[in-house]
Parts: structure tokens; C-alpha cells; sequence
């Protein structure tokens, strides 16, 4: 209980639907299985701020393992903005992540918010959106991922993410209204992608690959049978070569996000980040 009659506790799975509502509202254009999905990360770590019985605020606090959190998914409602009631939820959340390194991807206009309460900020994320187009691939290398590649790219993922996370991303790959490809060269994986459904269009990521050419190829088989539809692709900048394939995509920028963590860069290797999985899970 807060001072002011707020309860902060954990949110049940059926509510996640509601953060998922207002993320839509707020325009975040969320995935259609987003609230099943992103349940999978950790199930204790989705949060809500109540006052007289009803949800004000949400966000979640995703501990991927003992030393890696990502908060994300954090709303207020209208209405009760500007009161302390998202600092108050924050703190929670915070608490909960305890002492890891936790990663957000903070909103530029409440950054210096976010360097008050700990985070420094590393690089920004650019949201690219962009047209599909049908272009060639190898598709003696670009396959469907099956059962049988999962821990070729649980390994693979770890060198483009600060920890294992083999539960959700088994969801992930495997989600109703997705599309998720492996690339392979003689029996090697070097490279990975989703592709999601969206309300409007479909966002791509995670986007990992070993370089540039084999990111083209993946985003090639990616949007083939989507021609045409509005997609979406988190590029980070610390990564030249993914702005590079980005910008020859006649993409446009239509957000951008500062990357901030609490204890520091997460030792990974950025090269390979060609789009991230996602602005709410890191």
C-alpha cells in the first residue's frame, strides 16, 4: 500500500490484456498475441498501480535472469497522470528487478526523468517504418525454423542478448500469426528472424545475423509473402551497418527510443543486432 491509497502488486495474466489496450491507445501498435507472449518472459513480472479498485498505471519489470531485467510497457492513464502515481509504480518495479543491470528504452522527452532514477543512456533505437517488397533470396540458406534448429538459436541468441531467455523465445518463434527463418551455411546458424502481426501492418524482430548481407537476405524472406503491407523495424544505431540496410529500405523514421541501462553496456555483441525483438521485453 502507498501513502495515498495506492496498491501496487503484481498483475494477474488476465490484465495484461488491459496493458496491451492501452498500448494501443497510446498508438504503440501492438502484436496481436503480444499479451500471451510477453507473459512467457517472467510471469512475476508485470505490474499494476490501483487506486479505489481500479488499474491507473502498468508496467512490466521482465527478470530474464539473475543478473538482466528489462523494464518496458509502462502507462499511465490519462486521468491520473502528473500525480506520482507512475514514479510510485516505477520504484515497485524497480525493486523487483533488485541488483541487476536493468535496460529500458526510454521516451527522449522523459529521459533526464529516467537518468534521475539511475539509468544512463548508451545509443538510441530508431523504429523504421517501411513498405514490403518481393526480393530475391537464397532459399538453399533462408528456411522455416522447426523444432530442430530451437537450440542452435537459444545459443545464437545469447550472443545478441544479455541473457538466456529460451522459454519465451520458444513462444516467440512459434507464435499463431508469426513467421520466424533461420539462415544456415554448411550446418552453422548465422542468423535469425521473426516476423509478428501487428493491429496495423507486422513488426520484424528479433533481426540477429552474423553481418549485413546475411541480414539482407533474412529481411528478403521475411516480407516476401507480405508484399505490399506496412512493416515496422527497431534498428539500433550503435550497429552502422543495420542503419545501413535500414536506410535502403526507402525506410522513414517514425520513432526513436534512448537505450539506458543502470549498471551499465550489457557485454554482447551489437554487431550482430540488426532490429531488436522489441521496444517493451529489450
Amino acid at each position: 500500500m502507498h501513502a495515498n491509497g495506492l496498491i501496487l502488486r503484481n498483475m494477474k495474466q488476465s490484465e495484461l490484456n488491459i496493458a496491451i489496450q492501452w498500448a494501443a491507445s497510446e498508438g504503440w501498435n501492438p502484436g496481436i498475441d503480444d499479451a500471451t507472449l510477453f507473459y512467457q518472459a517472467d510471469p512475476n513480472g508485470f505490474f499494476v498501480a490501483e487506486l479505489d479498485g481500479e488499474i491507473v498505471a502498468v508496467g512490466s519489470a521482465v527478470a530474464y535472469d539473475k543478473d538482466y531485467a528489462f523494464c518496458g510497457l509502462y502507462i499511465v492513464a490519462p486521468a491520473f497522470r502528473g500525480r506520482g502515481y507512475g514514479l510510485a509504480l516505477t520504484k515497485y518495479r524497480l525493486a523487483y528487478c533488485a541488483n541487476r543491470n536493468v535496460g529500458i528504452d526510454g521516451v527522449l522527452e522523459n529521459e533526464k526523468i529516467y537518468q534521475r532514477i539511475g539509468y544512463k543512456s548508451y545509443y538510441r533505437n530508431r523504429r523504421y517504418q517501411f513498405n514490403a517488397l518481393q526480393s530475391p533470396f537464397d532459399n538453399s540458406a533462408v528456411k522455416k525454423v522447426n523444432a530442430t534448429d530451437l537450440d542452435a538459436i537459444f545459443e545464437y541468441d545469447r550472443l545478441c542478448f544479455p541473457a538466456k531467455r529460451d522459454k519465451f523465445l520458444t513462444a516467440w518463434i512459434n507464435q499463431p500469426s508469426g513467421q520466424s527463418l533461420v539462415y544456415r551455411k554448411n550446418g552453422k546458424v548465422c542468423g535469425y528472424v521473426v516476423r509478428r502481426k501487428l493491429e496495423q501492418g507486422y513488426k520484424i524482430g528479433p533481426l540477429f545475423s552474423d553481418n549485413e548481407q546475411v541480414a539482407q537476405q533474412l529481411l528478403n524472406a521475411i516480407q516476401f509473402d507480405i508484399s505490399g503491407e506496412s512493416v515496422f523495424l527497431d534498428v539500433p544505431e550503435i550497429n552502422k551497418n543495420a542503419l545501413q540496410l535500414a536506410e535502403s529500405l526507402n525506410a522513414r523514421i517514425v520513432f526513436t527510443t534512448a537505450r539506458m541501462y543502470q549498471r551499465g553496456l550489457p557485454k554482447i555483441n551489437h554487431q550482430k543486432v540488426f532490429g531488436i525483438t522489441t521496444f517493451e521485453l529489450g
